[in-house]
């Protein structure tokens, strides 16, 4: 059904203008349409694996050209409306990153099916027939990316399997606009099936059904852990083992060497943790910084944070920050932020304030504790709030060991160091902290075909988004050997 969607509803932070409002032809899927969309993928399975990979990949190089070109504006303009944010994030977003995604894969795509047994025994013939999962894969996105919110239906889509994509209750304008353009693209009806809605009536009836055969997650750890643990419940249904493949929290970290320039780890800290409002997946939320560099640090970042004052707004306004998601998220780090207050380990060196007067905005904030197991420098906020640890320079190596084994995600992180044996020290004690690990930059701005994207522990499996590896967990090769002189003696030449 047709359905009035205002922007202020969509996303209350970001467009204070009442009589602003866009028209979206949704609905919230209930269990009806769940059902419908099961039997719609079904239906359209046989024809979409038939069809040769050339057809299948033209569907999403067309798709590319117009996200790139024809709906590179409404795009954009769809993502800074609904999900609040900056013209540059949004672009670098919904408009570079989805056509990358989709470009890459089909480049991806034809590696895989390129990749055939080398060799061959005497008399046959070898080859690797990569199927599409058998069954359906259910995609479910997160607000915070267009890109992904795209990335996760058409990866799987790409080869061969159809999908359910529930996206977050929080982005589905932007996500249906992704709709919209794959289905002028020529995908076909059924392959990608767009259900919106509250996961807590999608997820369940999706869950349980037999023909489950993969996850493709983007979110929190605690609800991937429950949907891990209902699949589990539900084993003995599929007829498959499903796939599962999740993307989830992450505390990711910036550990500053005493070597490193005051400025650029200003900037590093301050695009890390604050740029998007600190709502990315891999955005900085807790840094460990040398007591010898703390002052020049702290005056840096003083300047920098004064300065967004003046550049926090509207994103129609070209602002360089904006509003929160929504007014669950706002409340909740405010009460954070108060909580952080009261406490005697932590001073609220910046920011600290909020108001949703007009839209959900919390000014950038940093802490410092003296406690390295404060928290927030443990557990994922999902906002503006960056956590500083001040080390003395002589633990260097042992303030390592301690970032290692602070948190239990380990997606993103990074090292700022002129030191080469400093680098390469924490390069190998933090090797299984981050499964992105950036040397003298922000832990942010994974680039599709550049820096492939996931993290492990409790961050995901690790599949990494924008790489052969994530489209190899939707294929499930057959072995194919062909005799072209099959014996006619059950014999073997010893026993004569």
């Amino acid at each position: 059904g047709e359905k009035e969607i205002r922007t202020s509803h969509m996303a209350p932070a970001i467009c204070p203008h009442d009589h602003h409002h866009i028209l979206a032809d949704f609905h919230q899927a209930g269990k009806d349409e769940v059902t419908d969309a099961i039997a719609a993928a079904l239906k359209a399975r046989p024809g979409w694996e038939a069809m040769d990979w050339q057809s299948r990949a033209a569907v999403f190089l067309r798709a590319a050209e117009l996200i790139s070109g024809k709906y590179r504006a409404t795009l954009n303009a769809a993502t800074m409306l609904n999900q609040s944010k900056s013209v540059y994030q949004a672009e670098i977003d919904s408009a570079c990153e989805l056509a990358d995604f989709l470009r890459f894969n089909v480049f991806f795509m034809e590696q895989i099916y390129r990749e055939q047994p080398l060799r061959h025994g005497p008399g046959t013939w070898n080859r690797t027939d990569y199927r599409p999962l058998e069954g359906f894969v259910f995609a479910v996105t997160p607000f915070n990316f267009t890109a992904i919110a795209g990335n996760l239906p058409t990866s799987a889509a790409m080869m061969g399997n159809v999908v359910l994509w529930k996206p977050a209750s929080t982005s589905v304008l932007s996500s249906w606009y992704v709709m919209r353009i794959l289905i002028e693209a020529g995908l076909p009806p059924g392959v990608i099936n767009f259900i919106p809605g509250p996961g807590r009536k999608t997820g369940p009836q999706v869950l349980k059904d037999s023909n489950l055969a993969g996850i493709h997650f983007t979110g929190s750890t605690r609800v991937f852990n429950t949907m891990w643990k209902t699949v589990a419940d539900n084993i003995d249904r599929y007829k498959n083992y499903p796939r599962i493949v999740g993307e989830t929290g992450g505390k990711d970290f910036v550990f500053v060497h005493a070597s490193a320039s005051p400025k650029t780890t200003a900037v590093a800290l301050t695009r890390g943790a604050f740029e998007y409002q600190g709502q990315k997946c891999s955005a900085a939320s807790r840094g460990y910084i040398p007591r010898s560099l703390w002052p020049s640090v702290k005056s840096e970042l003083a300047v920098i944070l004064d300065d967004i004052k003046k550049l926090t707004g509207d994103p129609a306004d070209f602002m360089f920050y904006n509003a929160v998601i929504d007014e669950a998220t706002f409340d909740k780090t405010m009460a954070f932020i108060n909580d952080a207050g009261k406490n005697d380990t932590v001073e609220i060196i910046f920011g600290g304030r909020g108001d949703k007067t007009t839209g959900y905005f919390i000014e950038p904030t940093v802490l410092v504790t003296t406690d390295p197991h404060f928290h927030s420098m443990e557990e994922e906020l999902f906002a503006p709030i960056l956590t500083l640890f001040v080390y003395e320079d002589d633990l260097f190596e042992e303030t390592l060991t301690l970032c290692d084994a602070t948190s239990p995600y380990a997606l993103t992180g990074s090292i700022l160091a002129t030191d080469r044996n400093a680098v390469a020290l924490a390069s190998d004690r933090l090797r299984y902290s981050a499964g992105n690990f950036y040397i003298n930059d922000k832990p942010t701005g994974a680039i599709v075909g550049q820096q492939p994207f996931g993290g492990a522990r409790g961050s995901g499996t690790n599949d990494k988004a924008g790489s052969l590896l994530n489209l190899l967990r939707w294929t499930s090769p057959r072995t194919i050997k062909e005799t072209f002189a099959p014996p006619d003696d059950y014999r073997y030449p010893f026993m004569d």
